[in-house]
């Protein structure tokens, strides 16, 4: 494959051991600078000098008792800080506005704010850089090419170009000696982790260190435009079918790990309302679009985009939202996208002992934590947020919540929900700008309705019976609520879950459903035809008796005589 052969590129000029570090690897880098103390050396003066100023002015804030007085002032110097020490530390303020378990809510707020946008550097190395990368010449590669970039990031600078063959494409280029920066400042964390971890008064969770190193492998990845590339294809396959996303096409041959060329996307950023409009576009459906998609990477797919800002989401001429920017990415393990299902469900149904329960599964609290005192904690932040009605919820609002809870219980982020925390609150604020009556549970809920009732994998037909049965009582109320929010989605179809349902009750796996079906039916010494009746009358309007033989029929098709006599539990098992 050709991305298999550009993978192996190497520029003529970058064959140090350094350069030849494509995955981070914390034991090599620490070994090319402590062979080279000078460099490490000179790159400490100049982070203590930002940093250490910062720090001492924080200290005497804490002396003459004016933290309270001077945070917000704090936090706006921290974000300068960090600006001002390069794309590392630029990076290092995104992740931690992702961490309310490591920094504290004034300074979450301000580091939302922090921008990688740098200025540009000269067209004659970028263009040096191509050259170098691809062998070859930039006018045999392409037949045009801006004369400045159209975007410049910390990373990386993009131009817009024009192949022989007459694709329009945009050029991402890499920073020259990025990776020593980033390689420098990464070797000065790790080794101020080691000594300094133990002395910081954060509440970590876990080492220091592998924070380091799991911050190192993410940047890694967004600095190899091989592996962008790679991860801009599965995107794209995971979204084949959905003819409402669009993701631009790799051009193998005129992309290495330090160029990228890529499909040019035609479209208006989402922030572009006057645009969009004029175009014939209607925000609202990008909106939803745009939670659906998020969604659908989350909970179907498990690989997610984890920075969906203005700059990387588009609106296309015919209604589509275009993806770009597919650095940092990340996977989900099937079992976590399934505990993340539940866990909305128990949210909405406000069972805080289950999403504590969901907490602990997910790597939020240890396995031998104590969730007795925190159920409560969970009660006051989430009942606060959500309200009375499910379209009261802000996702924001609970995170803000969320970031005191955290500091004064055991909780620890995993880096990966770190990535889901980010993508979440920005998506909700992209959604806001465009619809400011917009509420993100209006459209996901729904769509976590459908997912747990269709019950498409036995992982999510058991998380279902969580939610349906508790403490060994069928939950009639929770049942309703679920086909009423599912029913709101137009794209749920109530007679295929139905048969599927059907089908599962009538299978070995459903024994033990039919027997707390039975006992749900009588449990309490009544009949709950009210209850039924209830569930009737939401979907009675949208079945026609034909339609319902038919799912019926199939459901029972080809089903043995013992299977059905198997639906009649015997009356021992229900006493």
């Amino acid at each position: 494959m050709q991305q298999e052969q550009n993978s192996s590129l190497r520029p003529a000029s970058a064959s140090t051991e350094l350069e030849n570090i494509i995955s981070y690897n914390a034991l090599a880098i620490s070994r090319y600078y402590l062979l080279r103390p000078w460099k490490l050396l000179g790159r400490t003066l100049v982070i203590l000098w930002y940093l250490g100023g910062f720090c001492l002015q924080v200290i005497g804030d804490q002396w003459t008792r004016q933290t309270e007085k001077n945070k917000y002032k704090r936090a706006i110097q921290l974000r300068e800080v960090l600006t001002r020490l390069g794309p590392t530390f630029i990076k290092v303020g995104q992740a931690l506005s992702t961490r309310p378990d490591l920094i504290k809510k004034d300074y979450l707020d301000e580091l939302i704010k922090l921008q990688d946008q740098l200025p540009p550097f000269s067209n004659e190395i970028a263009l040096e850089i191509i050259e170098e990368e691809l062998g070859r010449p930039v006018e045999d590669l392409y037949r045009e090419i801006s004369l400045d970039p159209i975007a410049a990031a910390s990373l990386g600078q993009v131009y817009r170009g024009v192949l022989y063959s007459g694709e329009e494409v945009a050029i991402k280029v890499q920073r020259p000696k990025i990776k020593r920066l980033i390689t420098l400042d990464l070797c000065w964390m790790r080794i101020a982790s080691q000594w300094l971890g133990k002395f910081l008064p954060l509440n970590l969770g876990h080492n220091l260190t592998l924070i380091v190193d799991e911050f190192g492998e993410k940047l890694f990845e967004e600095i190899d435009y091989i592996n962008e590339g790679r991860n801009a294809e599965k995107f794209a396959k995971n979204f084949a079918n959905d003819p409402d996303v669009k993701v631009p096409k790799i051009y193998w041959e005129y992309s290495s790990h330090h160029v990228l060329t890529l499909e040019w996307i035609h479209g208006y950023k989402l922030t572009d309302l006057d645009l969009m409009r004029a175009a014939g576009l209607d925000p609202q459906k990008m909106v939803r679009i745009g939670v659906i998609s998020g969604l659908r990477q989350l909970l179907e797919h498990g690989f997610f985009h984890a920075d969906p800002h203005p700059g990387n989401l588009f609106a296309t001429p015919d209604g589509k939202m275009a993806y770009i920017d597919f650095g940092m990415m990340d996977q989900l393990e099937e079992k976590t996208k399934e505990t993340l299902v539940s866990s909305v469900v128990q949210l909405i149904n406000q069972d805080y002992q289950a999403l504590a329960d969901d907490f602990v599964k997910l790597g939020f609290l240890s396995p031998d934590t104590d969730i007795t005192p925190i159920i409560p904690a969970l009660e006051k932040v989430f009942s606060k947020a959500i309200g009375k009605k499910v379209k009261d919820f802000n996702f924001k609002t609970i995170t803000d919540d969320f970031s005191e809870l955290v500091y004064d219980y055991p909780f620890r982020i995993p880096a990966k929900f770190a990535l889901i925390i980010r993508s979440l609150v920005t998506q909700e604020g992209l959604a806001l700008s465009l619809d400011p009556n917009f509420k993100i549970v209006e459209v996901s809920y729904p769509y976590v309705a459908s997912r747990l009732l269709k019950g498409e994998s036995p992982e999510l037909r058991r998380r279902l019976l969580e939610v349906l049965f508790k403490d060994g009582k069928f939950q009639w109320h929770r049942l309703e609520n679920m086909i009423t929010m599912a029913r709101s989605d137009g794209n749920f179809n109530l007679l295929p879950t139905a048969q599927l349902g059907i089908q599962y009750v009538l299978s070995e796996e459903g024994v033990s459903l039919r027997r707390q079906l039975i006992v749900a039916l009588l449990e309490d010494d009544k009949l709950h035809t009210e209850e039924v009746q209830r569930l009737w009358s939401l979907f009675k309007d949208d079945l026609q008796p034909e339609r319902i033989l038919s799912v019926a029929w199939s459901a029972f098709r080809d089903f043995s005589v013992q299977g059905v006599a198997g639906i009649i539990p015997a009356p021992s098992s229900l006493k």
